[in-house]
């Protein structure tokens, strides 16, 4: 008995041949077990994030009662209205505050030597090594009346004490330094990308340098823009622990309206309501942006 022999060629002609074959390709008996890999990943994500959240949606429609009693408290109530248009406007003030900071260190980055962009990454990414809770708890240092911030002002200005702990603008400072290093790296990344010799061309034909800037230089880092931008926003809607330290009951925001609700009324339903509404908004947001991004990707600087 004489065992068949195939060539190079044949293997390959006979694989091109299955694989072009729609019957065939059906037919192969492993096509299928590469998906069994996907299965510890299925099973944690529904047992740690879609099974919570579904129970989250039941509770918001039947907690006390079976109804929407829940979403007409929330939408009806001017009180939760303007908790919302707070959380909201934060987040905005919040993402412009970093992309003002953030474009020119980014910027930077992209011209310094290699060694001092490693100590700016470094500086960058520093604070993320860091607990939120001990860095609030140093803003709340800094920000109280008899402060060094206050003191300063006090005496090279002659100035205070002036509010700054348990405002607006203590609880956007606290977020913003915080926030920063998300849109520091992807603005990094994406103007890391640009060709420097555009701007010195674009001054060789004549443009100024804001001019060449704003018509050369900025459109080719929107993706970086929008990828930060975007992640800074939605991270800015859900945050907690730096509105409840450094804000003050005038100042409460939709995570610590949540938290009321759960552990001090014990409103079950009104607060997984609440919930799933900044859910339901962050994936309109997410929606929104996929549409504006020409590559239909979530995040604008990711391609797909």
């Amino acid at each position: 008995m004489t065992t068949p022999t195939f060539t190079e060629g044949d293997v390959s002609t006979r694989a091109i041949a299955l694989g072009a074959d729609p019957k065939a390709r059906s037919r192969g008996p492993k096509n299928w077990r590469p998906l069994l890999l996907l299965i510890p990943a299925f099973v944690i994500v529904s047992l740690f994030f879609l099974a919570p959240l579904g129970d989250v949606f039941v509770r918001s429609v039947t907690d006390p009662q079976p109804g929407l009693q829940n979403y007409e408290w929330l939408f009806g109530t001017p009180a939760n209205l303007n908790v919302v248009l707070r959380t909201f406007g934060t987040a905005i003030l919040v993402t412009v505050v970093c992309l003002l900071l953030a474009y020119p260190y980014a910027y930077l980055m992209t011209i310094v030597t290699d060694r001092t962009r490693n100590l700016m990454q470094l500086f960058i990414m520093m604070p993320l090594w860091t607990s939120i809770l001990v860095r609030t708890l140093a803003w709340m240092v800094l920000l109280q009346d008899t402060g060094p911030i206050n003191g300063i002002l006090a005496a090279w200005f002659g100035i205070g004490p002036v509010p700054l702990i348990r405002t607006t603008f203590g609880v956007a400072l606290g977020m913003s330094q915080v926030l920063l290093p998300f849109m520091v790296l992807p603005l990094y990344s994406s103007m890391a990308k640009i060709d420097k010799r555009l701007l010195p061309a674009a001054s060789n034909l004549g443009a100024k340098p804001v001019t060449a800037f704003f018509t050369v230089y900025l459109p080719l880092s929107k993706p970086g823009i929008f990828s930060g931008g975007v992640t800074v926003f939605i991270l800015g809607l859900g945050f907690y622990i730096i509105p409840a330290l450094l804000g003050s009951s005038k100042e409460i925001m939709i995570s610590a309206l949540i938290q009321q609700q759960i552990s001090v009324f014990l409103m079950w339903g009104q607060g997984t309501a609440l919930g799933i509404f900044l859910l339901v908004c962050t994936i309109l947001i997410l929606v929104v942006v996929s549409r504006l991004n020409k590559n239909g990707s979530l995040f604008p600087g990711v391609d797909r």
